[in-house]
């Protein structure tokens, strides 16, 4: 189990995590940047502190789960299980390619750390529900995390799943919503807009709290709040923003999955640099 660390100590992992999704997907030629920037905080304040888990018993009974819906933002999660001692950080060059432990999305089957095979939009919070509830069944005392990109709302097995958990109360359940105003496309306001996210999973039966979700304090208040929350599931609606870090790419759909030049990777190293050694 992780010792938890103070919120400046995060805000520089989650830097230290960017740089090595950068460096991932710049080798491999291949993957999600946005994403994977926009939710550095989220995965880091999870992972480093407020999730419970046990990198030496990867299957470890009790441990917290995450449950990484928005699946093409692998490449930050494993990151951060590199960091972590799941696996050594040499296997982080190994991405995308054939035969390694890390694809493109998640795979429990491959991966130690990971705890949900994703990839499909749209599915992890059913699944989340499901491992809620078989812990509450089973009197386990573990936590259910899902983190959902915003343009996966479109999707409307969400929907269905929410309205399972408030149904059922899953308590032991929080779902955090990346809400960097992007999708593959366009922005989500566009390509199918939801006017009041906040309204709607209130609607359904699930506690809401708002954060910023580049700022650690703000997330450890929100995980914290969720924690209390016994009556029900609670979702954090988590405003980020897309490309979080390197200036050309903050807010820019184009750079959901593209790949980088030369001249892209150095300015991006560079930026980031900056950031972690300031």
């Amino acid at each position: 189990m992780n010792e938890q660390m103070d919120a400046a100590a995060i805000a520089s992992v989650a830097n230290e995590l960017r740089r090595t999704v950068v460096e991932m997907v710049y080798r491999a030629g291949s993957g999600h940047l946005g994403g994977s920037l926009s939710a550095a905080e989220i995965v880091a304040t999870l992972y480093f502190s407020r999730m419970r888990i046990d990198p030496v018993h990867p299957q470890w009974e009790g441990r917290d789960r995450l449950v990484l819906s928005k699946g093409h933002a692998a490449p930050v999660v494993y990151a951060a299980l590199a960091r972590l001692g799941y696996f050594s950080e040499e296997r982080l060059w190994t991405l995308r390619q054939v035969g390694s432990i890390l694809q493109g999305h998640p795979d429990m089957l491959k991966t130690p750390g990971i705890d949900m095979t994703t990839g499909s939009l749209g599915q992890g919070l059913s699944v989340g529900v499901g491992m809620a509830l078989a812990g509450r069944m089973t009197g386990a005392s573990y936590r259910v995390y899902v983190l959902l990109g915003d343009g996966e709302l479109n999707e409307g097995q969400v929907w269905e799943a929410a309205m399972s958990a408030a149904k059922f109360r899953v308590a032991n359940l929080t779902a955090i919503c990346d809400l960097n105003g992007l999708q593959l496309d366009g922005p989500t306001q566009e390509v199918m807009p939801i006017s009041d996210v906040s309204g709607v999973w209130e609607s359904l039966g699930w506690s809401v709290v708002q954060a910023d979700g580049h700022s650690v304090t703000q997330l450890y208040r929100a995980f914290d709040q969720a924690v209390v929350n016994k009556t029900g599931p609670t979702v954090i609606l988590a405003k980020t923003t897309k490309g979080k870090g390197i200036s050309f790419m903050e807010d820019d759909y184009r750079w959901h999955g593209r790949q980088m030049s030369p001249e892209d990777y150095r300015a991006a190293i560079a930026e980031l640099d900056n950031c972690i050694h300031v």
